[in-house]
């Protein structure tokens, strides 16, 4: 007779399942400092997710800022089942369908048509190294094959494969694996805000990195074939936040130098931000954009890379040499794009974007009073993403915190000493002041030890 328990599924999890982003050990060993609790999970609903026991969990990170509107959303769930009845999937060589080419579409004009061509994968690092790919391709094409090399910004990160590697500034995920990766240049310092010196605006900070990075552009722009960036949030960073204009003067230098701009959306759009994509807010456009995380309401793996005409036009060509010859077998799958398309209605038909400026609003609100502890720093939002950090010496401080707030009904996960909300859309008020109150216990738990 199979176990339902928590304590059933814990067993065999352990037994059977390599987790990601963990040190398997810190499941293991419960009477550690550095435990890290296994959470098993029988069922979603709305905000909520279920364990075994009884037990629920505010999801106040989106499960990895995956999920928009809700676990187990009617509207979402019946568009996959009416997929379902249909075609579940097919190779999306030599073949096209309905949903992939509608998506694209709709893609696209949530760009004002600039990027016309949708490149598909499955997950966000696949799409920064899709946009890599390109961007290289696409000067060897043009004649110009020693536009070869990328920058990225200090603290970045783009993913955890090899390629998406080279542009991640982010030392636990990358050191072990130096040897294998071709690393990009780092442009410092980074535009995030928290690095104001004494009178400084954001907007100061993010004309001081701006410089740094025309200088860079005057002395190495003829062999840079792209520069990529987290637009306004680096997420991984900390929620290092920037001001547009930093977008902005980029946008000016990669123009002046012949340098691709890649926007990474893939955590920070679809309404993060307050806008529906990042970038919009500094009235530019990139040249490639890398989408993921929640084009598909968080239900189904789904990556997009849209391109510019310029950047499409460059591979058609009789040789299949100027080709782009990438490929992933559930490329543009069926479901994921019903899934994104749904998405995509509930943002039109809720007016998504203006309701999250209420929303955004009230959660900055439940963290107000966090500012007046000693302990806490740079309380900061962007849109829907809500952040601060944590002056403490405890190198166990984010364990003992997501410990603390799973006591307290909270899914909340920190990124070293910076705790952040990121929750879905249909967060309600009475959630969002639970949340509050989940956060200010748990802070207190964790700097209590």
């Amino acid at each position: 007779m199979t176990d339902s328990t928590n304590a059933g599924w814990l067993a065999r999890s352990q037994a059977a399942v390599w987790h990601p982003c963990t040190q398997m050990q810190h499941h293991a060993d419960a009477t550690s400092p550095a435990h890290l609790p296994l959470v098993p999970i029988a069922r979603g609903k709305g905000a909520w997710l279920h364990d075994f026991d009884g037990r629920r969990y505010l999801d106040g990170i989106s499960s990895w800022w995956t999920n928009l509107f809700g676990h187990a959303n009617p509207r979402i769930n019946a568009a996959l089942r009416e997929q379902l009845d249909t075609l579940e999937h097919v190779m999306l060589a030599g073949f096209t369908h309905r949903p992939v080419v509608e998506l694209s579409e709709r893609l696209s004009a949530l760009t004002g048509g600039s990027l016309g061509h949708a490149f598909y994968a499955s997950d966000g690092a696949s799409a920064t190294e899709i946009a890599l790919k390109m961007s290289f391709h696409y000067w060897r094409n043009a004649g110009r094959p020693e536009k070869s090399e990328f920058l990225c910004l200090a603290g970045s990160y783009h993913g955890e494969t090899v390629g998406a590697l080279a542009v991640t500034d982010v030392a636990i995920f990358k050191d072990a694996y130096a040897p294998l990766v071709r690393a990009a240049a780092h442009v410092l310092p980074s535009p995030d805000f928290r690095l104001a010196e004494a009178g400084e605006s954001p907007a100061d900070v993010a004309r001081r990195a701006a410089a740094a990075l025309e200088a860079h552009l005057e002395q190495h722009g003829a062999s840079i074939a792209a520069l990529i960036v987290e637009p306004l949030v680096q997420g991984a960073a900390g929620m290092a936040m920037y001001d547009p204009e930093y977008l902005r003067l980029a946008r000016a230098l990669c123009d002046r130098h012949d340098v691709h701009l890649i926007c990474d959306e893939i955590a920070v759009g679809f309404g993060r931000t307050g806008s529906f994509f990042a970038h919009e807010q500094a009235a530019i456009r990139p040249d490639l954009m890398c989408l993921s995380k929640g084009i598909s309401g968080g239900y189904l793996p789904l990556s997009v890379v849209l391109c510019s005409d310029a950047i499409y036009a460059a591979f058609l060509d009789d040789s299949v040499a100027r080709a782009f010859l990438h490929s992933h077998s559930y490329t543009g799958n069926l479901l994921a794009c019903r899934a994104a398309l749904a998405t995509l209605d509930i943002f039109e038909a809720d007016d998504v974007i203006a309701v999250n400026r209420e929303k955004s609003h009230k959660i900055g609100a439940a963290l107000a009073p966090l500012a007046e502890r000693p302990q806490v720093t740079h309380l900061r939002q962007r849109g829907m993403i809500a952040a601060f950090d944590v002056a403490t010496a405890d190198p166990h401080f984010s364990r003992r915190f997501y410990r603390a707030a799973l006591e307290r009904e909270a899914l909340v996960r920190p990124i070293g000493n910076t705790v952040y909300l990121m929750p879905p859309y249909i967060v309600g008020d009475d959630e969002i002041a639970q949340l509050g109150r989940a956060v200010a216990g748990a802070l207190d738990a964790a700097l209590a030890g």
